[in-house]
């Protein structure tokens, strides 16, 4: 797990740009404290940020060559059968001079080139540079774990982990406004697009080849699966006792490290999963979890603390109060370096921190919701399929629900709330349905924030965007249909995105077991009511572990693993959103947002019904920030 970055210049001009390779290399020092080289020739520049796990001697360091110097690799991940891996090389009487999975992959590389991406179990983003033929690889892994980021013009190409790394080549920092109205609707920006024009994201499952100054793009995996296609025949009890046999493996897998490994553990039954397939396999396991001492209604450390003691494992309760969190805003505005505004990240923020000072890996249970129909939406869109007498009451109540009082901060006001979001959904067509559930604003909320002077010349290129982030949702869908939506969309956008970020930004890597392909592959061929139904989500996962976990876990409320946003703008941030960030004479003369819009959101964010306004709120407190410190 590490940074990376590079540049290949296609003439004088470009090669101007490689001398920011330190400097890029330097910006992100954090995904990797343990060793940083930088590599350059005439016309490629290549960075390496090292944070050790596998093989953690100086051999192991990258930029790293094979023996020809001919092929160099700058890697950001692991490649968890590297050892199986190697072994097939060997037989072919290939040599080693290291013990990592770094130069599998460069000589697994060399002998099959692309060929090698469907071989490799892992999360990566990774460049190979051939010196002879003056060609750059650069691929990433399937789901979209580890990120790149990429700038293609005429006189150079350049890459990076994060864009803190590309902002350093000195680069245009023009505003992609079709991905602000995106952002002001997801808070997030999905791939390929980011917050710049020329700056993209290379999506999950593709790869990039430059050759001189042309830039190829090519996917190597997509999801088998196909709308209305035939799924797996499998029964429901063997299909239960599949996937414990391949997430089993692919805990076995990831646990493979030469520095202390621990788990994330937060008591909902997707992290008690992972931890009790891991104590099987590590009977010293360490597990960590986070507490809310002053927000009882999101707190889960008491399930935490049962599961631990279940499989007994060494567990650390990091227990926080308010001003705990709010002491950590600053600096995690300061290390976001996109507008990026999913508010959970502070909690991530802090939970890696302090796990970080007992271990360098930790597991964790993302991507079972996405996979597994794990989400409130879920549940919705099922209702939606098998619609009842409270379906529609939920729609024909719906100018009443308005009328009450709607928020996150207790139980009844945000059941209100999702009711409310039920209602509008049940109106729209399954495909701006799913958008919609997966916005905190709609599409004219959105334009009324921006002014008059943005224009709307971007409408196409986002409308164009967003229906392909929603293109496998048809009318006639299937719950399949949802789960593929988000494992494209939100999971690698939002989930993932936030996990890397924040647990590199403390130098600690975050393994994801339901994640492994094989699980994913199998997981999409099964139907939808193996993953939820009537009266349970995660069904198949729910059942095929009940007789390893405790009880007490089955039948309980899943909460959020979110802050407390509507106290602190109300108290500790007031001043901040009122008089500066979001004050009159900022906004008018940034000259971006409409200024009465954003007057009608602070009104809102002090009334008595606040809906969903704190994570607008938010959406923009995290850009004016980014917005001041990088434009």
């Amino acid at each position: 797990m590490c940074g990376i970055t590079g540049i290949m210049s296609f003439n004088l001009v470009g090669k101007f740009n490689k001398i920011h390779i330190s400097a890029a290399t330097r910006a992100i020092e954090k995904r990797g404290p343990d060793f940083q080289d930088v590599y350059a020739d005439e016309w490629v520049g290549l960075g390496h940020r090292r944070l050790s796990i596998i093989d953690t001697s100086s051999v192991a360091h990258q930029p790293m060559w094979d023996e020809s110097k001919r092929y160099c690799i700058i890697f950001n991940g692991e490649i968890f059968n590297y050892r199986e891996l190697r072994e097939g090389l060997a037989k072919d009487g290939i040599t080693f001079f290291s013990q990592s999975d770094t130069e599998v992959l460069l000589k697994l590389y060399i002998r099959e080139r692309e060929a090698c991406l469907p071989k490799l179990n892992g999360f990566f983003s990774f460049c190979i540079y051939d010196k002879a033929e003056q060609t750059l690889f650069i691929a990433r892994d399937r789901f979209g774990i580890k990120p790149l980021l990429y700038l293609f013009d005429d006189n150079k190409f350049i890459f990076a982990s994060e864009m803190k790394a590309i902002l350093q080549y000195g680069i245009e920092k023009d505003i992609d406004f079709a991905s602000l109205h995106t952002y002001l609707q997801l808070n997030y920006i999905p791939a390929p697009a980011t917050i710049f024009k020329n700056v993209k994201k290379l999506l999950p499952g593709h790869y990039i080849t430059v050759r001189s100054n042309q830039l190829e793009i090519k996917q190597y995996y997509e999801i088998p699966y196909a709308a209305n296609g035939q799924l797996s025949t499998i029964g429901y009890d063997d299909a239960k006792e599949k996937l414990k046999a391949l997430l089993d493996d692919s805990v076995k897998r990831r646990l493979v490290a030469d520095v202390p490994l621990g788990a994330f553990l937060s008591g909902g039954i997707d992290s008690s999963v992972i931890t009790g397939l891991a104590s099987k396999h590590k009977p010293d396991l360490h597990t960590f979890s986070i507490g809310f001492r002053d927000e009882k209604f999101f707190d889960e450390t008491e399930y935490a603390r049962l599961v631990a003691k279940h499989f007994k494992t060494e567990h650390t309760v990091f227990s926080l109060t308010n001003d705990d969190l709010y002491a950590h805003v600053h600096d995690i505005l300061n290390y976001i370096d996109e507008p990026f505004a999913d508010s959970s990240t502070i909690n991530v923020f802090i939970l890696s921190k302090e796990t970080r000072k007992h271990a360098t890996v930790a597991l964790s249970g993302d991507g079972a919701d996405e996979l597994l129909a794990g989400y409130n939406k879920h549940a919705a869109f099922y209702r939606m399929l098998h619609p009842g007498l409270k379906e529609n009451a939920a729609s024909a109540l719906l100018p009443l629900l308005k009328l009450l009082p709607q928020s996150r901060s207790n139980a009844l006001t945000n059941k209100i709330r999702q009711l409310v979001r039920f209602g509008e959904g049940k109106r729209l067509s399954p495909s701006e349905r799913y958008w919609r559930w997966a916005s905190f604003a709609d599409e004219d909320e959105a334009n009324l924030l921006l002014n008059n002077s943005v224009g709307r010349s971007f409408t196409s290129e986002y409308l164009q965007r967003k229906n392909s982030l929603i293109k496998n949702v048809p009318d006639n869908y299937s719950m399949n249909d949802i789960l593929l939506a988000d494992v494209q969309m939100v999971l690698p956008n939002d989930m993932l995105t936030k996990v890397d970020l924040m647990s590199m930004a403390q130098g600690l890597e975050v393994r994801v077991p339901f994640l492994d392909y094989n699980v994913v592959n199998f997981i999409f061929s099964l139907p939808d009511d193996y993953k939820i139904n009537a009266s349970l989500r995660k069904r198949i996962l729910q059942d095929a572990f009940r007789d390893m976990l405790p009880p007490e876990l089955y039948n309980r409320p899943k909460k959020g693993f979110e802050v407390p946003l509507l106290k602190w703008f109300r108290k500790e941030m007031k001043s901040l959103i009122t008089d500066d960030l979001l004050s009159k004479k900022f906004i008018e003369e940034q000259n971006i947002f409409s200024y009465p819009e954003i007057e009608k959101l602070k009104k809102q964010l002090f009334s008595s019904n606040p809906g969903d306004v704190h994570a607008r709120i938010w959406g923009l407190v995290v850009f004016q920030w980014w917005w001041r410190k990088t434009i």
